[in-house]
């Protein structure tokens, strides 16, 4: 799935789950080294592990970050 993010320097989250385990992750744009660093920790975690580590982080005085944006699309995942 890809998953157009929102208020974050990253544009989209292309994510890939195996049940609910997360197979894949690739963020498109944002800060490349902390985008790979993120999708690489999640890589094999159960998605609810990841969403509850993940979701409400923000960035700077930003409502939002990349790791919450790939919380909710988590969730979007886990819900089709």
């Amino acid at each position: 799935m890809v998953y157009k993010t929102q208020g974050t320097c990253s544009q989209a989250i292309q994510l890939e789950l195996d049940g609910d385990v997360i197979k894949s992750v690739e963020f498109v744009g944002g800060c490349s080294g902390n985008t790979q660093g993120v999708a690489s920790l999640v890589q094999g975690m159960k998605a609810e592990e990841a969403i509850a580590r993940l979701e409400g982080i923000r960035c700077g005085f930003k409502p939002t970050s990349c790791p919450d944006q790939l919380a909710k699309a988590l969730k979007l995942a886990l819900a089709e």
